[in-house]
């Protein structure tokens, strides 16, 4: 709670400065539903396995282009995936959006609100680490995953498989802790930091 009024005094200090697109409301989980659906398989790949799925891919395809979602409130493994041929980022999103966490409820529900990218992660070769720039010795690299923000309405149900976990995770927990969220999801609260967050009372 503290974390939060801090957020919230701070943002209030520079509101003037700030656009409406620099805002983001942020609603209590009481207004979401939370289900679960049949599992969903993992791959059962070694690391070997996937590298070598991964030169396949790369050799059939070119550069992987992927997407994910920045969800306030955010979500430990941020939903997303590989683009299809033809496919623009946003539709991509948007689909895996429906696909992984069911909440378009075969069209019946809310259209997702897919924001700016805030940031784009590189890996340069198929056995390599992901970086938050292009190495400028990376020629042909071998993966591009852009984050987007997503904002959530003021509802919306939430459908997950069996196997999985959908988590609310507070930026405080997240923030320097690339032991436990890895790189890019522990990078998530620098990448908000120029928001300013709404705490909209239910």
């Amino acid at each position: 709670m503290d974390d939060a009024n801090a957020v919230t005094e701070n943002g209030n200090s520079h509101q003037t400065s700030l656009s409406d697109s620099s805002v983001l409301d942020v609603y209590p989980l009481s207004c979401y539903y939370f289900g679960s659906r049949e599992s969903v398989p993992f791959k059962n790949e070694t690391v070997a396995d996937r590298v070598l799925r991964m030169k396949a891919n790369y050799d059939a395809y070119g550069m992987r282009n992927c997407v994910a979602a920045v969800i306030v409130n955010s979500i430990y493994k941020l939903p997303g995936g590989r683009l299809r041929p033809g496919e623009s980022d946003i539709q991509c999103l948007k689909r895996k959006l429906s696909s992984k966490l069911s909440a378009g409820e075969d069209g019946r529900g809310p259209e997702w609100e897919v924001g700016e990218c805030l940031g784009i992660w590189w890996r340069p070769g198929l056995e390599t680490l992901l970086y938050p720039y292009l190495p400028p010795n990376s020629k042909r690299p071998k993966e591009c995953i852009k984050l987007f923000l997503v904002k959530l309405p003021t509802s919306r149900r939430f459908i997950v498989p069996k196997n999985f976990k959908l988590l609310a995770v507070p930026l405080c927990q997240l923030h320097d802790n690339d032991e436990t969220y890895g790189p890019i999801i522990s990078g998530v609260p620098q990448l908000l930091s120029k928001f300013t967050f709404n705490f909209v009372e239910p």
